[in-house]
């Protein structure tokens, strides 16, 4: 990796008339004004189409794109909408509000598909490609059966039996087809902002969930692939011990992989996901990479994390077959939580990047990885992750004896960076931490847009083991991204060479 920056900004934040951010006209301008600023990489969260809890790291399929991404406003360029239509769909609310999404996004995406042109080459080739022929499978089974999870469905359907699945698609033709649509034009619209952010020299850096959920299209479709009862149901869930995040832990529910079976197919479905995360996006963070040395599984039936089991995973073997299709050199590690050796040998092995973050490196120890000053080249620096509260949000609600700590650790490492930094405020001090990720010695420096503007709490992302409003539904005014900010990034690439 070149010695880069880059910046956090989740689509579904970007400032839009329509409730939520997507691949519209505010991801374009967004772009430019990071290119105009000399930032070279857009991390984003998750693109998967969002489920219960709306966060992107739960899908219904993890290889599908949110509809609620799609433009309606490329839809009605394309005459598939109607100005007055997409009236419905405005909302300027602070926060994103999925109900309103949902009850308004997908009438107006049923009149689009009824206007499409079905014959159209483009699309016909790609219903061929059965691309997203499970997905729209899926999605149409459910809403014909209230929504249910899969593992509630009548037998023949829950477990694909060929001939109900046969019968189900002669009688629900048109329903199966809109849900290829939707996957054709979210795809569609995405590639083609990918493709304009790469004509500005910025490359998209994508998040792997490393779970699935139990009601997917990956579980039903290959249920071996997890431990599960004879009815799909768990028997463990996916989750991490009491942490900095959580003094229960984190209790994320999701299906355990049996790795014993993984093996015997020399890790197929891993290298086929791979594979296709890396041709959506440049570069790919795996989230809770240390689920790849060893994860942490809770009974099914648990109310909290706090007693469950470390269970160790055949790490180098599924690499060296994973690195036999693809490049290590396009892949970042979040090893972030509960590190151990192995987590570290395996880091080592694949040679992959980890993550640094600012936020934890304040602390009056000297030995601390996440100082400036102790961080190596092959890394990701962060001021704050998307789990994290704002850097504003953090020192503005740090106790005394916690701000102290930060004042004094921060002077030390502006010393020996030699930056001048004014401590005085916690604005001040949220000023010398971006100064010193830019010159820290990361290859790459990102920055949260929320750190960048320097903006407080409410506009944190996410709160871990909570069920909030705010999780996943922050929202930029246009008014938000500033020339002034744009400048003083800019100036900061400059002075740090990045």
């Amino acid at each position: 990796m070149k010695r880069e920056s880059g910046i956090l900004v989740p689509v579904f934040s970007l400032p839009s008339k329509y409730g939520a951010g997507g691949f519209g006209q505010e991801s374009y301008d967004f772009i430019d004004y990071i290119s105009d600023a000399k930032i070279k990489v857009w991390q984003i969260l998750p693109l998967a189409q969002t489920g219960y809890g709306d966060s992107p790291y739960s899908s219904v399929s993890v290889g599908s794109i949110n509809p609620y991404f799609i433009s309606l406003e490329k839809l009605q360029k394309e005459r598939l909408l109607k100005k007055v239509e997409l009236e419905i769909a405005k909302n300027n609310d602070k926060y994103i509000d999925y109900g309103f999404l949902f009850n308004t996004r997908y009438p107006l995406l049923k009149k689009a598909f009824d206007r499409f042109d079905k014959n159209d080459k483009s699309f016909k080739a790609f219903v061929r490609s059965k691309r997203a022929y499970d997905y729209a499978l899926f999605m149409s089974i459910r809403e014909t059966n209230d929504n249910k999870p899969f593992y509630e469905w009548e037998e023949p359907l829950k477990r694909r039996a060929p001939y109900a699945l046969k019968q189900f698609v002669r009688e629900n033709k048109e329903r199966v087809l809109f849900w290829q649509f939707v996957q054709y034009i979210a795809r569609k619209q995405w590639f083609e902002l990918k493709a304009y952010a790469n004509s500005k020299s910025v490359k998209i850096l994508g998040d792997m969930p490393l779970y699935v959920a139990l009601d997917s299209v990956e579980v039903w479709k290959n249920p071996e692939l997890y431990k599960l009862n004879e009815n799909f149901y768990p028997e463990k869930v996916a989750g991490v011990p009491p942490d900095y995040f959580s003094k229960e832990g984190q209790l994320w529910g999701n299906p355990v992989y049996d790795y014993a079976r993984h093996k015997e197919d020399n890790f197929f479905w891993w290298k086929n996901r791979l594979k296709r995360v890396l041709r959506t996006f440049d570069l790919v963070r795996i989230d809770h990479f240390r689920g790849l040395d060893r994860y942490y599984e809770v009974d099914a039936d648990a109310k909290n994390a706090m007693v469950g089991e470390w269970i160790e995973v055949p790490s180098k073997e599924l690499f060296d077959e994973v690195h036999k299709e693809i490049s290590s050199k396009r892949i970042i590690a979040e090893d972030l939580g509960i590190i151990d050796d192995g987590v570290r040998e395996l880091l080592a092995y694949t040679g992959y990047p980890g993550m640094k973050i600012l936020s934890f490196a304040f602390d009056d120890k000297p030995d601390n990885l996440y100082l400036p000053e102790n961080i190596e080249e092959n890394s990701v620096c962060y001021t704050g992750t998307h789990d994290n509260d704002t850097l504003m949000g953090l020192l503005n609600g740090a106790s005394e004896w916690d701000l102290n700590n930060f004042r004094k650790g921060v002077k030390s490492s502006l010393k020996k960076f030699k930056i001048r930094g004014n401590l005085k405020t916690p604005k001040g001090i949220a000023k010398s931490i971006i100064k010193l990720g830019f010159a820290c010695k990361s290859n790459l420096f990102i920055i949260p847009m929320q750190d960048a503007l320097l903006f407080d709490t409410d506009y944190r992302i996410n709160e871990p083991g909570t069920v909030k409003n705010q999780n996943w539904s922050v929202r930029f005014k246009k008014r938000d991204f500033r020339k002034s900010v744009k400048n003083i990034l800019q100036n900061y690439i400059n002075r740090y060479a990045r």
